[in-house]
């Protein structure tokens, strides 16, 4: 078994941030830029070390979803570049409370956090790395969500057009690679009439193999058979009310593709069970091959953005090889950067969509969609997975991984997988065909909800409980309007002040909702099942206790102020 050691930072300097003292390998400017939070300029230390104690800790926060337990100090960093993760971490109390919050402003190099337990002291130690440190160092003990949006401001805010947050059809699941024009065109029209506003055509427009795997990508010539006419079919797409955007794997060129000979030698690696080779962005000639592959077929077929796939395979285990002549960068990462930068400068404004893991901000100028990585038919996954980018992507437009569910799945339970990306963007993917009626109407019902408050479950301020439990209950506000979702039989505290209608999205198995009261109150009280059907009505009075209300599962209470109590 590899044993990581705790990286050993020289005595360089040593400074006294609030009550924790950081060693770090060169001089250090501290700039206090909140209460008990400050900036650290270091732009000669590599490393910088530090210890906070270990007291009341309920979970170690990354970005990287998973378990959310307290690590030793021997555990392996959390490494982050421009092609994988985000450099921060945050150290999180029982109660929800931040105990501390780092992260590096650098978002385009490649960087370090670990975080581990100090067993012989009980202490939780920090280790940062990197070439030049700029940090941000988060002591406050207000909630970790509000520690991390305040990181997320600092790396600045992204650019999101209103159509990224609206909800999509993708193709992926419910079709995989059996796509054609008129399958695509059937399950766009039933898709509007549910909801969304936009469809994404993934893997398989571009080949007529149905073998799964990635031989035929790198040319990016539509499939003649299935799609005869791709600008007119894209016509057809946008007659019914909706966006087209199209899959690309960016990073693969087949080896049945013409490109493949084209450029070999320009590859950075080739991958056996993918039947194809990773390009190397650091030749100025595959980047415009690239940028100008994907700009002729938006700007020729009129669609409105593009799936970029698998940037994360651009980086290579084990570290960057040697590039061959003709290259114009040596870092990996810098020609990726320059390959985005370039595509975006020919094709400003389109939607562009990123997932997991290569999430860093440093992408942010180049996209303006972040979805989940891959967790089909799991939707406690895609709950923590949205949730987690949501943290720390500011107004990004975070979506969720595609949401299926087995043809038999009782509307309860689709209205579960539902909830789960309640605030996200949601994006579904089963043959809206074969739907019952009754799962029909609950995804009618519940993209409804997303569009009614689209606003404060995508611009609110939002606040997940208990990191440590993957977020059993996650709230939005927004002054107007609450949003609270539970997905474990925990009671909702009703605020006595900040908000006129209050929603409670039971995604729980149990129907008992348990609301707690801050003041005494009478509400108007609507309750929905899973499908929209109005279950009651009635006015509900609310006391500083506690208050049970019935909700079935998949269910929606709806709480309104009256004039009297607002």
């Amino acid at each position: 078994m590899q044993i990581w050691q705790p990286h050993a930072v020289s005595d360089g300097t040593s400074v006294r941030v609030g009550d924790v003292e950081i060693t770090l390998d060169a001089a250090v400017m501290v700039t206090s830029v909140g209460d008990r939070v400050w900036e650290l300029d270091a732009p000669e230390a590599s490393a910088a070390q530090w210890r906070v104690p270990c007291v009341e800790v309920g979970a170690y926060w990354t970005p990287h979803t998973g378990v959310r337990w307290v690590p030793p100090i021997w555990s392996a960093p959390m490494n982050s570049r421009l092609t994988s993760g985000s450099p921060v971490a945050s150290l999180v109390r029982q109660d929800g409370a931040n105990l501390c919050t780092v992260a590096l402003a650098d978002v385009l190099g490649r960087t370090s956090i670990t975080g581990g337990v100090v067993e012989e002291t009980g202490e939780f130690a920090i280790t940062v790395q990197g070439k030049g440190l700029r940090i941000r160092l988060d002591l406050s003990e207000r909630r970790f969500s509000a520690a991390l949006a305040g990181v997320a401001t600092w790396w600045g805010e992204p650019r999101t057009p209103h159509q990224a947050r609206l909800p999509v059809y993708s193709t992926w699941y419910s079709m995989h690679q059996e796509v054609d024009e008129k399958g695509v065109e059937r399950q766009a029209a039933l898709a509007k009439e549910l909801g969304c506003d936009t469809i994404i055509v993934d893997d398989g427009w571009q080949t007529a193999d149905r073998a799964r795997g990635y031989a035929h990508c790198g040319d990016w010539e539509p499939n003649a058979e299935a799609f005869p006419d791709m600008a007119a079919h894209v016509e057809r797409v946008h007659e019914l009310g909706m966006a087209y955007l199209l899959w690309y794997a960016i990073p693969f060129v087949g080896k049945s593709n013409a490109a493949f000979t084209r450029f070999e030698g320009k590859f950075l690696r080739y991958l056996d069970h993918m039947d194809a080779a990773v390009l190397d962005p650091r030749h100025p000639d595959v980047r415009a091959y690239l940028v100008d592959h994907l700009s002729r077929a938006v700007e020729e077929w009129r669609m409105d953005g593009l799936k970029i796939d698998f940037v994360d395979r651009f980086a290579t285990p084990g570290g960057d090889p040697e590039p061959s002549p003709g290259a114009d960068c040596s870092e990996v990462d810098e020609g990726v950067l320059r390959l985005m930068a370039e595509l975006d400068a020919r094709l400003p404004g389109i939607l562009v969509e990123y997932r997991q893991p290569y999430t860093s901000p440093g992408l942010w100028p180049y996209g303006n969609m972040i979805r989940a990585t891959d967790c089909p038919l799991s939707p406690q996954e895609n709950r923590q997975r949205t949730v987690d980018v949501r943290l720390i992507s500011g107004l990004q437009a975070v979506h969720s991984d595609m949401i299926m569910w087995h043809p038999s799945e009782p509307d309860e339970q689709v209205a579960i997988h539902l909830i789960n990306a309640l605030f996200s963007v949601p994006q579904i993917s089963v043959d809206l065909q074969t739907q019952r009626p009754g799962q029909l109407a609950t995804i009618r019902f519940w993209l409804g909800i997303f569009r009614e408050f689209l606003d404060t479950l995508q611009l609110g301020t939002l606040e997940p409980d208990q990191p440590e439990h993957g977020y059993p209950l996650v709230r939005t506000y927004d002054g107007q309007a609450m949003v609270i979702a539970r997905y474990a039989p925990l009671p909702v505290e009703v605020p006595a002040a900040g908000w006129t209608e209050l929603l409670v999205a039971n995604a729980a198995t149990d129907t008992r909702v348990v609301l707690y009261g801050e003041a005494a109150q009478t509400v108007e009280s609507v309750i929905y099942d899973c499908r929209g059907n109005q279950v009651s009505e009635s006015g509900l009075s609310l006391s500083p206790g506690a208050t049970l209300v019935t909700v079935p599962v998949g269910g929606l209470l709806r709480l309104r102020r009256t004039e009297e109590e607002s």
